[in-house]
């Protein structure tokens, strides 16, 4: 409403005076022909009244045009229209110029736009999260969480990179809207609606991340808010400001890359989550022995401590990225002086180089000049930007780690399938031994490439199961488990991880484990084996099935069959 009468008073600001201007000359040239006496048919004296002067005037100031009425003008009666003609068009002139300029008016578009956004907003009635800001990272976001098929609202402050996304032509639709981040603004984009599930700060500020994390949380209390944080300090400052999901970049490449080194079945646990086949690739598995690390800023110094954990011995080229190009006047790294720094580091016997700079072509580069000194050394490189994905995959580095995905896929889960990234945060306590374990049941149980998904047991999502616990029966994993082909068979799934209504978690839960309404299960399948179970759990018929091993009966049949119904 507010929008409503801001739009209203920008067209009576920018209208008034053409309005006028109209006004005072249909005024001037309507009371000119009351006031100049005329002739009729007869030639009698004759006065036009007010309303064929408002007629006659209404359609000459338009050059419709029908003639003189209602009869043959005087000369001093043409005079005046004449003049009327002109006066009239200058008027018109100038009022059309005004709506022209009314039409491009920015502040009036703006407020336009701003009503229409605030008008789906309101007759949003599904769930939906607030992103904040639109570039690489949050564009992959998008299309992973598009996919998904989950509502996107996304505030910026460049207009350009709105048009940008309006051209993406995600599905569903997101809704975008230009604006500095105010609270104004997050009201504007429902962060206060029930419907507002998530809202999603992934700026390279940590200070500006906080700021909006704190305003976000006294706007809306109960809101998961979900914020990006690139130091240890930073994140126990969000910590202490009650926000729970943090997403810290380096942190996650340095648990990913200590996985990898000290326990690879906890690393394949964590990157089947994200869509990798449970076995390590011969080009996965990192080797043992002495590392370089080039560039000790904040993503050095996370890897530093994976590799003091996994007691590997190491030497760092502190390499700033500004201060080299400064110096070098390049971006390439790879004169003799780079030459000399590598060897000196003890590039020809190492076993590995990881190039972690905030510049994605001196990475790039030290790699491919370490290449040259020794061909056998593992090559790992830090890609600030998907924008050199291609590059990076051309130069057949060993292993990349792309910030910008690995927060979309992170963030992903957190929004999309939050149990996941509770099983990880429990996997990083386990133990090498456990993950093994772990890894060969997925195997036995499910295939090498399992999907994985969560499901609750309410109506919407699990109608025949909520409906039988609800009657009072009883269900537990074991049953809800077997292959809807055949029952006495089980399905190729798992169950990774229970979370029942009082939030309490069971990790990897047993067959006899009992369901109970609300519950939510992340479950491991293969692609028939997740169809089957979502048809079991909604479908009632094949719910009965599962359950008592006979097929339902309907209409007469179920009269005639009562038995066996029951």
């Amino acid at each position: 409403m507010e929008h409503s009468n801001n739009i209203l008073w920008i067209i009576i600001r920018r209208m008034r005076t053409p309005l006028l201007v109209i006004i005072i000359t249909f005024s001037i040239t309507i009371l000119g022909l009351v006031l100049i006496p005329g002739v009729d048919n007869n030639g009698k004296p004759y006065t036009m009244n007010f309303f064929d002067a408002i007629y006659f005037v209404s359609f000459m100031a338009t050059t419709i045009g029908f003639g003189e009425v209602p009869y043959e003008f005087t000369y001093a009666q043409r005079m005046w229209v004449l003049f009327s003609i002109y006066i009239n068009v200058i008027g018109w002139f100038y009022a059309i110029g005004a709506i022209v300029a009314l039409i491009q008016d920015k502040k009036l578009l703006a407020e336009l736009k701003i009503s229409k956004f605030a008008k789906r907003i309101n007759e949003l009635k599904e769930p939906f999260v607030i992103i904040l800001g639109y570039n690489n990272t949050t564009k992959e976001l998008i299309h992973r969480l598009s996919n998904d098929g989950k509502r996107i609202v996304v505030i910026d402050k460049d207009q350009e990179r709105i048009d940008e996304l309006e051209l993406e032509n995600f599905v569903p639709e997101v809704y975008a809207i230009q604006g500095n981040i105010s609270p104004d603004i997050l009201r504007l984009s429902g962060i206060k609606k029930k419907y507002c599930k998530a809202l999603i700060t992934l700026f390279e500020n940590d200070f500006k991340n906080t700021k909006i994390a704190l305003l976000a949380k006294l706007i809306n209390k109960n809101l998961n808010i979900i914020v990006k944080s690139t130091t240890k300090e930073q994140t126990q400052h969000l910590k202490n400001l009650g926000i729970k999901n943090i997403i810290d970049p380096f942190q996650l490449v340095a648990n990913r890359f200590g996985l990898a080194l000290t326990a690879p079945h906890l690393w394949l646990l964590e990157m089947m989550i994200f869509e990798h086949e449970l076995y390590i690739k011969k080009y996965e598995a990192l080797p043992r022995g002495k590392y370089i690390i080039c560039g000790y800023g904040r993503m050095g110094r996370a890897l530093k401590e994976a590799l003091a954990k996994a007691h590997i011995d190491y030497t760092f080229i502190d390499l700033k990225s500004a201060s080299h190009k400064a110096k070098k006047q390049s971006n390439i790294f790879g004169d003799a002086e780079d030459y000399a720094t590598l060897i000196q580091a003890g590039a020809k016997e190492a076993k590995a180089i990881v190039a972690a700079t905030k510049d994605d072509l001196i990475n790039l580069t030290i790699l491919l000049t370490a290449k040259k000194i020794n061909p056998d050394i593992y090559t790992i490189g830090r890609e600030n930007t998907l924008d050199d994905i291609t590059i990076f995959s051309s130069a057949k580095i060993d292993r990349v780690y792309v910030l910008e995905e690995v927060i979309s896929e992170h963030v992903h889960r957190l929004v999309s399938m939050p149990l996941a990234y509770q099983f990880l945060q429990r996997i990083y306590k386990q133990t090498d031994e456990w993950g093994k374990k772990v890894t060969n049941e997925l195997k036995s149980k499910t295939n090498y490439n399992p999907e994985i998904f969560e499901v609750r047991v309410v109506k919407s999502e699990a109608y025949a199961l909520t409906e039988y616990l609800k009657s009072g029966h009883s269900m537990n994993l074991g049953l809800l488990a077997r292959s809807l082909e055949d029952r006495s068979k089980r399905a190729k799934l798992m169950f990774l991880l229970v979370k029942n209504r009082k939030e309490e978690i069971t990790l990897l839960p047993d067959d006899n484990y009992e369901v109970k309404v609300s519950d939510r299960l992340l479950i491991a399948a293969t692609k028939e084996a997740k169809d089957d179970f979502l048809t079991i759990i909604n479908n009632y018929n094949e719910f009965y099935y599962i359950t008592t091993g006979k097929e339902y009966k309907f209409g007469i049949f179920k009269i005639l069959l009562k038995d066996d119904n029951e």
